[in-house]
């Protein structure tokens, strides 16, 4: 049967095609099964060893230290410095205004013309020095009016008193009736109380000739004059001629919070004197020193401060009235406090962290627990110990376990670490962070970014474009 089919097939495979038969299609060849699944398996196989190649190579690189123990990428360049004991001392930082101890505005107590003028805009005068003058002329004037009328009652009075005297003499001859005498008393009387009047009256003109000749009440600078020579001015001009402002010494007003009053006034029962200390308005430049004066007596509740007065010597006048400055109050010092660079601090998911680095040129993550932050030093309270080492400059790429190369001599990486004061570094209170956490010990300031080694800002803290190594992942 199956002979017969293929002799069938064969014939009409060597047949001729007629004109209306179409031409048979060519056929396709195709390779049998068992060679395609061959080839499948083959590119799987490789497929499989590549992946095995691959994961191989990222967990030598990316294990801790792998890569230096493979030989694959050289140390990390790294610059260290060593813990430290000193005092730390604690600082509560502040903006103030500079604020005189007196301005007086200098007003007439008499109304007249304003004669002559003895003061230069802006000059330094002492207390008594003089100013202006009123004309004297209509004080002087009265005066001599109220000198005429008491020397008319004197003569009065000592009239009286002649009369009575001779009166009692009669009276005691009986030659006088008792109630004349004693009307010559009551007369007596009268002309002594028009005399006393007329002392008053005459005082009264000697002080207001006295208030036409102005003086300065205080020590300090004259302002810009607020009436000009030949005005006729009186007691209720609101601007009065001139504002005196003292100088020295000087205050700065500045508000503190309330959670720091305990400390405040733990000191002050003690005796001590808190020093302070102001910077220009860039927080760069200290302008002068002096010391914790006064504390109000009520908490503002809108704010939750209070406020503090400092006051100043000023002798150099560096200091000017209601001038914008920084404040730095002195409260204590931490004495033998285990200090680091503020640069080496680091944030990561589990809290602040150094790289200590070891004696065989490893680093190894160690957790701490900060304190103060007093500009380029931190105060370790709880991680490490004095004379440790700990990375300051290259820790971007830093793990657990990594080989380093320490190189303290070479200039601080661009963007990186740095221990001295000038350079903004990246650990914990480096830089513009340590500045702040030193003005605002314990207020809350924000932290920077954090990151883990993906290069992933945590977010509790925020985003920044500098990455940090987080030693958790």
């Amino acid at each position: 049967m199956d002979d017969t089919v293929d002799r069938a097939r064969l014939a009409l495979s060597q047949r001729p095609p007629t004109p209306d038969a179409p031409a048979p299609q060519p056929q396709l060849q195709t390779e049998p099964p068992h060679q395609s699944r061959v080839v499948r398996w083959l590119v799987a196989l490789v497929l499989a060893i590549a992946a095995i190649f691959a994961w191989e190579q990222f967990q030598k690189y990316e294990s801790p230290g792998g890569a230096n123990r493979a030989g694959a990428a050289p140390p990390q360049t790294i610059r260290d410095a060593a813990i430290v004991s000193g005092d730390m001392p604690l600082y509560i930082n502040a903006l103030g205004a500079v604020t005189p101890l007196a301005t007086v505005t200098v007003r007439s107590q008499v109304n007249g013309q304003l004669q002559q003028i003895g003061f230069k805009e802006g000059q330094l005068v002492k207390e008594g020095d003089f100013l202006a003058q009123i004309d004297p002329r209509p004080f002087q004037a009265t005066l001599a009016q109220y000198q005429a009328q008491q020397a008319k009652d004197t003569a009065l009075y000592n009239q009286a008193q002649s009369d009575l005297q001779r009166y009692q003499t009669l009276s005691k001859q009986d030659s006088i009736a008792t109630q004349q005498v004693a009307d010559q008393e009551f007369l007596v009387k009268q002309d002594k109380a028009a005399m006393e009047s007329d002392q008053a009256q005459i005082d009264s003109a000697n002080l207001n000739i006295v208030y036409a000749h102005i003086v300065s009440p205080v020590t300090g600078r004259v302002g810009l004059r607020q009436v000009d020579q030949g005005n006729f001015i009186q007691m209720t001009d609101a601007n009065g001629i001139v504002v005196v402002t003292q100088l020295e010494p000087i205050s700065v007003l500045f508000s503190v919070p309330e959670d720091n009053l305990p400390q405040i006034f733990a000191r002050l029962k003690t005796g001590a004197t808190l020093p302070v200390v102001v910077f220009d308005r860039a927080n760069v430049t200290q302008l002068a020193t002096g010391s914790l004066d006064a504390v109000d007596n009520q908490i503002d509740a809108t704010t939750g401060t209070v406020k503090i007065r400092a006051k100043f010597d000023n002798t150099d006048d560096i200091l000017f009235p209601q001038q914008f400055v920084n404040v730095r109050l002195l409260v204590d010092t931490m004495k033998d406090a285990v200090i680091a660079p503020s640069a080496a601090v680091q944030q990561g998911s589990k809290g602040p962290f150094v790289y200590v680095v070891n004696d065989d040129e490893t680093v190894s993550v160690r957790q701490v627990k900060t304190g103060p932050v007093e500009r380029e030093r931190t105060a370790i309270l709880a991680g490490l110990k004095v004379g440790e080492k700990v990375v300051i400059d290259g820790v971007d790429r830093l793990r657990d376990g990594a080989k380093v190369l320490v190189r303290n001599n070479l200039a601080p990486q661009a963007g990186a670490d740095s221990d001295a004061p000038s350079h903004e570094g990246r650990g914990q209170g480096g830089g513009q962070r340590g500045r702040r956490q030193g003005q605002n010990q314990g207020d809350g300031a924000p932290a920077p970014a954090s990151s883990d080694p993906q290069g992933q800002a945590s977010p509790s803290q925020g985003s920044s474009s500098q990455a940090r190594s987080d030693p958790s992942h």
